[in-house]
């Protein structure tokens, strides 16, 4: 009862002008940088830091905050109408999108991943609300060789997303922790395969990678099919369906199984929506009635994917409002704006000032319902992509991969990198190795690597068994791993 009025005082310290519109236009930069590819979440904060210095603390971080919260939904725009996931978390959006849209079901995509990313951050905030100090006090017990086995359990998703070419996926995941050990190695500093390029020290930045892996490969497949004059889909009468309240509600399941997945998986710092969206998307593959529809346009896998990657925003503020313990590189950035007001992070900031952290709470709420509604007028927009010749959209999408690449760091490098990974994507498509496999091996790569390394030095080799959490993930994970070879046995003639 106490929280509720703590709640209902938090709506009366956004009640304003000023907290309202900063939650308009927090939400419409951050729809804005989560659909522009080589923009993230955490950059998007970041742009906007300065602008929050003379603000009072309650604005500035309802700003913010808005800013993060509709990134995270901004990305699975363009996943789905161009294949070009905006953020590293839309990536299993457009397993799923994309293949909507080439139907001719865009309006599908988009309004499922509208629902499902607002479903999904509703969830998260509540979750946030009601248990953030206990959900924070198991993650900060977190030892490094559970973070290892975490993101093990986060790689056997590979078995999920392979179907019958297990061989291929398994492939396509090495090779996406081998392109992973290229740099500066994170705990000795040696230089591992840089040849000398300085540019090469920190490794090969994840957005240029995904935006050519995604986007160019699927422009250098059209290119070569000389399909210029066509469009994205031919069935345009179909586009702008939108599915029905009907449909909507029969994803239900789906769609809060992976709010719960989103926000669990926020809440331990370092794993990130990235990891969320992939494991939700695998548990709902596993759970579906219909597994084989994944990756063809099943619209469990966009809501699975959309509503993990939002509710992952509310668990990551979890660790951040009650130990001042960042769970992703956004909340780092929060971090930052409380420090700048003279805010510290943590357990004494629920008593001290208790305005600060109920009226950020209600101010989530509130961005969540804009959110909703600027999307749900905005597809109708973004839908229209779709109707753009190949011929004019293909330059557009080559444009777009360039100027987001280079605003990643500002380097060239990063541009020529981006269309050298196209290339790369197109000759394994050609071949049939699927792409989500060498992501997933990117986005896990370094958390397994420096939380092994971690483990055997404070530990040794068999602190990943005699550690409970890890053991059962471990487990989890050989099953996992062992499921498409079980399958593959029993199906095969004697």
């Amino acid at each position: 009862m106490e929280l509720i009025t703590h709640l209902i005082e938090g709506f009366g310290y956004i009640a304003g002008i000023a907290p309202f519109l900063a939650i308009v236009v927090g939400v419409i930069a951050g729809i804005f940088v989560g659909a522009m590819p080589g923009l993230s979440p955490s950059m998007g904060v970041a742009i906007l830091l300065p602008f929050t210095f003379k603000m009072p603390p309650l604005i500035g971080l309802v700003l913010l905050t808005a800013v993060y919260l509709a990134s995270n939904y901004g990305g699975s725009i363009t996943a789905v109408t161009i294949n070009t996931p905006g953020t590293p978390s839309a990536v299993a959006t457009a397993f799923d999108g994309y293949p909507l849209t080439l139907q001719g079901k865009a309006g599908w995509g988009l309004g499922i991943s509208l629902v499902a990313s607002t479903v999904g951050g509703m969830v998260g905030i509540i979750i946030l609300i009601v248990f953030s100090q206990p959900l924070a006090a198991v993650a900060v017990k977190m030892h490094p060789a559970e973070y290892f086995s975490l993101a093990l359990f986060g790689l056997s998703t590979v078995a999920s997303l392979a179907g019958k070419d297990w061989a291929k996926a398994f492939t396509a995941a090495l090779l996406g922790l081998l392109i992973n050990t290229i740099g500066i190695d994170p705990i000795s500093g040696v230089k591992r395969y840089t040849f000398g390029e300085t540019s090469l020290f920190d490794g090969f930045d994840f957005i240029p990678a995904l935006i050519g892996l995604f986007a160019l490969s699927e422009v250098f497949s059209k290119i070569e099919e000389g399909s210029w004059k066509t469009r994205l889909s031919g069935e345009i009468s179909k586009q702008e369906q939108w599915p029905t309240l009907k449909d909507y509600w029969n994803l239900k399941w789906a769609t809060l199984q992976a709010s719960l997945v989103g926000t669990l998986i926020g809440i331990f710092p370092g794993a990130g929506s990235a990891i969320a969206s992939f494991l939700a998307y695998d548990l709902g593959k596993r759970t579906s009635k219909h597994p084989e529809t994944f990756g063809k346009g099943n619209p469990e896998g966009v809501a699975a994917a959309e509503a993990a990657n939002s509710a992952s925003v509310g668990g990551a503020m979890v660790p951040l409002l009650t130990l001042g313990i960042p769970g992703s590189a956004s909340t780092a950035v929060l971090i930052g704006a409380l420090m700048i007001h003279d805010l510290a992070p943590g357990p004494l900031l629920f008593t001290e000032r208790p305005d600060l952290i109920y009226g950020l709470f209600a101010s989530m709420f509130v961005a969540n319902g804009v959110m909703f509604l600027l999307g749900y007028w905005g597809s109708r927009l973004w839908i229209k992509v779709t109707k753009v010749p190949l011929n004019v959209l293909i330059p557009l999408i080559i444009s777009i991969a360039s100027v987001g690449s280079f605003a990643v760091k500002n380097s060239l490098f990063d541009v020529g990198a981006c269309f050298g990974f196209g290339v790369v994507g197109w000759v394994l498509k050609r071949h049939g190795y699927p792409m989500a496999p060498i992501v997933l091996g990117m986005v896990l790569g370094k958390l397994m690597e420096v939380n092994f390394r971690r483990a055997v030095i404070m530990g040794g080799y068999g602190v990943f068994f005699y550690r409970p959490a890890s053991l059962i993930l471990l487990l989890i994970s050989i099953a996992a791993f062992a499921y498409p070879l079980v399958q593959m046995r029993k199906e095969s003639p004697n």
